[in-house]
Parts: structure tokens; C-alpha cells; sequence
């Protein structure tokens, strides 16, 4: 199937990345190239900007072009619950269905090849001016480590809407997985998105998000399961006092890969803009990759922008990158600025604690969990907290080398 097939009859004009392009360093993030057919982008070699801090050996499996199974996606299975009787879901059938690539140009092979493989759309949709205030829970389980899937999932809030919508993946597969966000004028979204995969599963997800005027999106990536997991995020603030909130937590035991890689760009203006992402390692061979662009665009005035990354090392032989960045096109912004942190446990910390009578053991417990609940309780749905709680204690003692307890998710 070519490019022009599988890209939507109703975009005007769609991406296209020349052959020259793709011998043309890309120096930012806003300068990357978009395309719908996988052969455009060529198989990453790990020198590639994108990708040259990713685990492409493990990833190689998702770079593979040849025909596999379609339709409903035998590698993950779906469990909705009852959304389709709350008027949630959305008939979505092939790639020219409304909606559908609205906002999302594949940034790399993997994308692209999602896009190409998945002929339907998973389309859950918040009604116009409806409060939905139990949360929306897609289970997506694999099915197993030999299995290949590929999905394209469009959530789109209508204007005036309200809701939150948790995609939460388990099980094991090599799984390729777009995701298009919607955010109508004065919409107010809530996406978490939780990697809870068993020890073998390759997972890698792009995240694409629009926010339209007065509207707003917390978009939250939650990271603990899989071998590898690549959850890219990338959100425009396109319309007028647009607000976003990018927030994440990972937690890489030993020979886990957890990488982000984070795009937030101010197009509109008087938006505003948080990132904060955290992670913790423990564990020889345990990584995690974190990219932080922020780009402030020629029009948008007013913009108040700020990105953090914090990484706390647990023990020897984990190995944290983090790089934040930062573009500004315009002078008359109200605010912006970034920070990264990577280190083992504060000292002063830990003999504060210890000093008032609590063993050296709990005390490092109590600061990783202390570390890492600024993310958790970001979440704001009680009952997802609370799982999330109980998987940083599993995680916890796994790497303590306990027995596991009953194993915790969204």
C-alpha cells in the first residue's frame, strides 16, 4: 500500500518528506519531517537524532515492513467495558474516516507504520458540553511476546466537555500504537496513558495532542512494565489561553528501557504550558531516556512555559539520560525555563530521617516514594492513585529482592 493510499482524503495537504530531507541533520524538534509511508523514513540505524538514545535492537521487530495480520488486532485485546452503550465510541472504518489523522503526521517508521497497518480507529469521544465523571478505562492486553500489533486510537473531547480517559496495557506483545488527541474549544481532558506490561513485552506510542481555545489537557505517561516502552508525547497549544499539563512517571528495573521523548509547542496565545516528568532506576542495565522540547512559537505572546526532569538512581549499573531544550521565537513571552536533575539519594535526607529513629531501609523507601508521589497524586482519580502507590511499593521490593504481593494496576 502507498503513501497516498493510507493518508486522509480530507487533509489538504499532507506531509511529505522529500528524499533530500533525509539527509538533512535535523536540528529541532519543530524541524523534523512528517510522513505517512514508512519507506520515507528508512530503518533507524541508532544514529538518527530520534533515535539514537533508544534500544533499536529491541525496537526492530516494530521497524519491519512486511504484510501482517489486520482488522481487529489479534496481538492485544480490548476490553471497553461499557462504552459503547454510554455513547463513547465512534465508528471509525479506514484511514480517510472523519477525524482520523486530523491531527496526527507520523514523525518516525514506527508511526508510519502503525498508521499503514491499522486500517481502523479506535475513537472514543466526550460529548458536546456533557460532564463524564466516572473515568473512561480502555484495557489493552497483549497477548503474547511473539504477537505483532498496530493500532491508530483517536480520543477527541467536544467543546464544553469534560472527562478523563485511561488507556492502561498489560499482557505482552511488540506493540506500534498512534494516539490522536482532540481537545475542542473549552474542553477540559484528562489522558493517562499506563505501561504495566510483563518483563518482555516492546511497546512504542506516539502521542499526538491539539488544545484548542480556553480548552485544557493533563496528559500523563505512567511507565513500569515491559522490556522496552517509547512513549512519545508531543501536545499544541494552538488556541487562544490554550493550557496544557505534560506529566510522567517511570520506574526502570534492571534491563528495562523507559524513554520519553516530550514535544510542547505554545502556537496560540496567552497558554500555558507544565511539564514535569520523574523517574527512578534500580537494577544493572536498567535506562531511562527522557527529551524535553519546548518550542515557543513566532505568535506566541504571552506564553508561560516551564519542563523538569528529575531522575533519583537507586543502585549501580542504572544509567539515566536526560536532555531538556528549549526554542523561542518570540520576545514577549510572560515566562519559560527548563531543569534536569539526575542523582542518587539526598543525603541530608536520609539522615534526617535516620536521625529520628528510622532504620536506613525505610528511610530510602520513604524518600523514593516521596520522590516519585508529586507525579501520582497529579493523577486526581483516587482509585488510580491508589494502584499506582501500591506498584511503587512493588517495585520497591522487587528491587529489595522480596517476594511480590498481589500485582498492582490502573
Amino acid at each position: 500500500m502507498t503513501a497516498t493510499e493510507t493518508t486522509p482524503a480530507h487533509l489538504s495537504t499532507p506531509a511529505h518528506l522529500s528524499t533530500e530531507a533525509r539527509f538533512v541533520p535535523i536540528q529541532t524538534r519543530s524541524e523534523r519531517p512528517t510522513s505517512f509511508d514508512p519507506a520515507e523514513f528508512g530503518t533507524p540505524t541508532g544514529r538518527e537524532v530520534n533515535w539514537r538514545l533508544s534500544d533499536v535492537k529491541r525496537l526492530a521487530p516494530l521497524f519491519d515492513d512486511e504484510e501482517t495480520e489486520t482488522g481487529d488486532e489479534p496481538g492485544i485485546a480490548y476490553d471497553l467495558g461499557a462504552l459503547e452503550e454510554r455513547g463513547l465510541l465512534v465508528e471509525s472504518s479506514g484511514h480517510d474516516a472523519a477525524v482520523r489523522g486530523e491531527v496526527f503526521r507520523p514523525e518516525d517508521v514506527v508511526s508510519a507504520m502503525a498508521w499503514k497497518r491499522c486500517a481502523n480507529a479506535l475513537h472514543i469521544r466526550l460529548p458536546e458540553g456533557r460532564l463524564v465523571e466516572e473515568p473512561i478505562v480502555a484495557r489493552l492486553r497483549g497477548t503474547g511476546a511473539d504477537r505483532h500489533a498496530n493500532a491508530h486510537i483517536v480520543i477527541e473531547a467536544m467543546p464544553g466537555s469534560t472527562g478523563t480517559v485511561v488507556l492502561h496495557h498489560s499482557g505482552s506483545a511488540q506493540y506500534a500504537q498512534n494516539l490522536e488527541i482532540i481537545v475542542r474549544d473549552g474542553a477540559r481532558l484528562t489522558v493517562i496513558s499506563v505501561q504495566d506490561w510483563d518483563d518482555d513485552a516492546v511497546h512504542a506510542s506516539a502521542h499526538q495532542a491539539v488544545v484548542g481555545d480556553g480548552a485544557f489537557l493533563k496528559h500523563m505517561v505512567i511507565s513500569f512494565g515491559g522490556a522496552v516502552a517509547r512513549v512519545n508525547p508531543s501536545m499544541r497549544l494552538a488556541g487562544h489561553r490554550a493550557e496544557g499539563e505534560m506529566y510522567g512517571l517511570s520506574f526502570a528495573d534492571s534491563g528495562q528501557h523507559l524513554e520519553s521523548q516530550v514535544f510542547m509547542y505554545h502556537e496560540g496565545t496567552d497558554t500555558r504550558g507544565d511539564v514535569l516528568y520523574k523517574g527512578a532506576l534500580q537494577g544493572t542495565g536498567a535506562r531511562s531516556v527522557w527529551i524535553g522540547d519546548v518550542l515557543i512559537g513566532n505568535d506566541a505572546t504571552g506564553t508561560d512555559s516551564y519542563e523538569k526532569n528529575q531522575n533519583l538512581v537507586l543502585t549501580d549499573g542504572a544509567r539515566a539520560d536526560s536532555i531538556p531544550n528549549l526554542e523561542i521565537k518570540t520576545g514577549d513571552i510572560a515566562g519559560a525555563g527548563h531543569a534536569s536533575a539526575t542523582g542518587r539519594f539526598d543525603d541530608e535526607q536520609l539522615f534526617y530521617l535516620e536521625s529520628r529513629g528510622i532504620e536506613e531501609e525505610e528511610a530510602r523507601r520513604l524518600v523514593v516514594i516521596g520522590f516519585l508521589m508529586e507525579i501520582v497524586q497529579k493523577v486526581g482519580v483516587p482509585e488510580i492513585e491508589e494502584r499506582l502507590a501500591e506498584a511503587i511499593e512493588e517495585e520497591l521490593r522487587r528491587g529489595a529482592g522480596l517476594a511480590p504481593a498481589t500485582k498492582a494496576g490502573a
